[in-house]
């Protein structure tokens, strides 16, 4: 599949592919390529909404414009159709096989991953228990649109500590309503992660970057700036990742 050329422009929804592996029933993959792309970023979805919401297709549409090709895929309880999660165990392996449809896609790109809320947070926990077990397997870095630390009200970091061993660069992209991860937890967090970590604050957003209206700004205009950080992110993982060679 080329994810090069001319795809991933406005308006362009993508190729829908099928994802299987061992742990999980068959669940539906969407490329979509871009112009020239640097990188390809494995997205899984949210806790409560599929890959095909319109803030995840909007996202989608954000990065290609900044020439990143992205794949996003459903985990195997929203392919079905249910509302609640699957156990731990069937959640990490669909995002074991989207990790390894994804190099196949790649075609030799940077392989980066990530996602919004609960698809970001099952791959960090992968990539975390996974560490040192298969060497090559790690992505090149893993990008979080909205990092689920806490349930809404229930502060604390428990969900993070697995941060600390994920061996890849990592990108928070959090606001400043975001009820499920307070900022005062999140930012010593990642200072104990380290220099792995980095994070981008958008001002008035929500856990899904939503801004008040009164700040003048749409989610588009969000996600415009949330993709040009990223593409700018990951040419510094790639470049350091040339340059250690």
């Amino acid at each position: 599949m080329v994810i090069g050329g001319g795809e991933g422009g406005a308006g362009n929804h993508g190729s829908r592919i099928t994802i299987e592996g061992e742990g999980h029933p068959p669940v539906s993959g969407m490329m979509v390529g871009a112009p020239d792309a640097a990188a390809l970023l494995v997205l899984g979805h949210g806790a409560g909404a599929p890959m095909t919401h319109p803030f995840m297709e909007a996202l989608a549409t954000a990065l290609a414009a900044e020439g990143i090709a992205t794949l996003r895929y459903n985990f195997a309880y929203m392919e079905a159709g249910r509302r609640r999660p699957d156990h731990l165990r069937k959640l990490l392996a669909v995002v074991a096989s989207a990790l390894r449809a994804g190099r196949e896609c790649a075609q030799g790109l940077p392989l980066f991953a990530g996602g919004k809320s609960m698809g970001g947070r099952m791959t960090s926990t992968l990539v975390a228990q996974s560490a040192g077990s298969s060497a090559g397997r790690t992505p090149a870095g893993l990008v979080f649109f909205g990092f689920p630390l806490h349930a809404p009200g229930r502060r604390g970091t428990e969900r993070g500590e697995h941060l600390a061993r994920v061996p890849c660069p990592m990108l928070f992209h959090q606001g400043t309503r975001d009820r499920l991860a307070d900022l005062d937890l999140l930012r010593p967090l990642l200072e104990g992660v380290g220099r792995q970590a980095t994070l981008h604050v958008v001002e008035g957003g929500d856990h899904s970057l939503g801004v008040l209206k009164r700040l003048g700004r749409t989610l588009d205009d969000v996600l415009a700036e949330v993709a040009r950080v990223t593409k700018e992110w990951i040419d510094q993982v790639v470049q350091r990742a040339d340059g250690s060679r």
